[in-house]
């Protein structure tokens, strides 16, 4: 009996150390609303419009309110560079670098609530198809875009979740 009172004490530890989910509760929570309440910005290129779906396929999943209530600017920077030769000078192996720079902008006022950035590449093998080497690297544009995407919606969540904390800190 004695080996099992750990198991019994392991909830108590852990609420005891401050750890909470961060889409407490659900679609009702803070966070899931001010997620839901976020407007993304017409994104340049191709890789924006791809990511622009991706985030607002992730954040329409969350409840809305009245209306938007921010603005996610978000700007990308998309590189291609070669990195593999052979010894004709021929580029065996390309790497897809994604950035992104986005502010997270109240809506009412105007004020940037965030600024951050986030990130990803994919590397890609060059073949003797100009075809298939462009479809790999749209392919790898689509995953980078669906990265990048979760990078921002979990730092967006992140941030809704300390203002809420600060929130009610400020209250008591």
């Amino acid at each position: 009996m004695k080996r099992f009172l750990p198991l019994f004490a392991i909830p108590l530890v852990l609420s005891a150390c401050g750890l909470r989910p961060v889409y407490g509760g659900g679609g009702h929570g803070v966070v899931a609303q001010t997620l839901g309440n976020v407007e993304v910005a017409p994104i340049e290129g191709k890789g924006g419009w791809l990511v622009r779906n991706a985030l607002n396929d992730r954040l329409s999943a969350m409840s809305k309110g009245s209306g938007p209530r921010y603005r996610l600017v978000v700007k990308l920077d998309d590189q291609i560079a070669g990195f593999g030769l052979r010894a004709d000078a021929a580029v065996t192996r390309e790497r897809r670098t994604l950035r992104a720079r986005y502010q997270l902008l109240d809506e009412a006022t105007g004020v940037q609530l965030l600024d951050d950035s986030a990130g990803s590449d994919a590397g890609i093998d060059v073949t003797s198809s100009e075809y298939a080497t462009i479809a790999a690297e749209d392919t790898a544009l689509e995953r980078l875009s669906q990265t990048i995407a979760d990078q921002i919606v979990a730092r967006l969540a992140s941030y809704a979740s300390r203002q809420q904390s600060s929130a009610k800190q400020a209250d008591q």
